[in-house]
């Protein structure tokens, strides 16, 4: 047999790595400020070594305060928010555990998926895309279905709604039920208090507000959901995000830590640095600059005649605003036009909001006046310059 390589290298691989400069204003990922840029250039240390257990260490603690809560399980996975959603369920449900999953966007479609994947009795209650939960809606279902856990999305990107989340905690644990909360889009732009709120298991992802790379994802166990987790019959169905072994990995349970998996080393970097800009910031003037420029969005939105898709202002996101697809456009046409003559990126609808809704994004270091105005000017030009059926 030869020892000659059959195929050549390839010739893209053999050109410079070209990379746009574009203004993210999409529901994410958002850009990178410098500070955190810095930080991803930093050489690699041992994914084991004191220093990075050290950084781990500062992350769960940033992560405390912007999750406010106390949990000693608080961590970040090696992964996206997707990958957050999945170590949720993986741990805390066993085969035939009845999960209400509240679906008001992709979002929850994705978790009950990912509920029904590992034998879940998964049931459903629904909302039109747009809309949010009350008390008496969840209570309803709870009562229907006993279930032992309940999801909802706090930062519905995919519709633009914010879910109140005041009373669901004491509700769902009137009912036995433990209560599990996405917030990827929400966390730092919004406000939600894990500890206050009786949240039990709270998730969000990197690339949002806190304007780190894709890549982790930062997750929060109450005590009763570690209960659940520490005393199921069965072994959780994935190695990767078994909390025994994270657990360990991150120091939370008291014991010398052991090789788990090779952990995302300058993605730690970037997350460290992303939660301090937050401490730094403080919370309550985060949520205040994102709110100030969400509503300076919306009027200059209203100004130029385009009808924001969330009816009832105060469920509209701050991080993410929805806008009807103007009458007559073709939406891919204005994303499409605003990439090629703006270098701005906004996106159209997903899932069930897919053809409906147009997406802009102000998060974290890119939620600044300035931007609003970019993104405003911008879509003046669209209308003005895209094709319009006749009607």
């Amino acid at each position: 047999m030869s020892s000659l390589a059959t195929i050549p290298p390839p010739s893209a691989l053999q050109r410079p790595l070209n990379v746009p400069q574009r203004l993210m204003l999409g529901p994410g990922p958002s850009n990178v400020p410098p500070r955190i840029q810095a930080a991803g250039g930093l050489q690699l240390i041992g994914h084991m070594h004191p220093e990075m257990f050290q950084i781990m260490d500062d992350i769960k603690q940033g992560i405390q305060y912007a999750f406010q809560t106390k949990n000693n399980l608080t961590f970040a996975v090696s992964g996206s928010g997707h990958c957050a959603m999945e170590t949720a369920i993986f741990n805390v449900v066993e085969k035939g555990d009845v999960v209400l999953v509240a679906v008001k966007g992709i979002w929850g479609e994705r978790a009950g998926d990912i509920a029904e994947r590992i034998g879940a009795d998964v049931r459903y209650v629904s909302k039109p895309v747009g809309e949010a939960f009350t008390l008496k809606d969840v209570e309803k279902a709870l009562a229907e279905h006993k279930p032992s856990l309940f999801f909802i999305t706090h930062g519905e990107s995919s519709s633009g709604v914010v879910q109140p989340l005041d009373g669901l905690g004491d509700l769902c644990h009137r009912y036995n039920c433990l209560l599990l909360v996405d917030s990827v889009a929400s966390l730092g732009g919004a406000p939600i208090y894990m500890d206050k709120q009786g949240i039990d298991i709270l998730y969000s992802g990197s690339q949002k507000v806190l304007n780190a790379p894709p890549g982790t994802a930062p997750i929060s166990f109450s005590e009763a959901a570690s209960k659940k987790m520490f005393g199921r019959k069965t072994k959780p169905p994935s190695l990767y995000v078994d909390i025994n072994w994270l657990a360990n990995y991150w120091g939370c349970d008291g014991k010398p830590r052991i090789y788990h998996h090779t952990g995302p080393v300058t993605n730690f970097f970037t997350l460290r640095e992303g939660l301090a800009i937050l401490a730094e910031l403080g919370l309550e003037r985060s949520w205040a600059v994102h709110q100030e420029n969400a509503l300076k969005l919306h009027k200059g939105l209203e100004a130029l005649g385009i009808k924001l898709f969330v009816k009832d202002p105060a469920l509209r996101l701050p991080t993410v605003t929805t806008i009807s697809v103007p009458n007559g456009y073709e939406w891919k046409d204005i994303t499409t036009f605003i990439m090629k003559n703006h270098a701005i990126e906004i996106t159209g609808g997903l899932g069930p909001s897919t053809g409906k809704v147009l997406r802009i994004g102000l998060m974290g270091y890119n939620s600044t006046q300035l931007n609003v105005d970019r993104v405003l000017e911008a879509l003046r030009d669209a209308l003005q310059q895209c094709p319009k059926k006749k009607m």
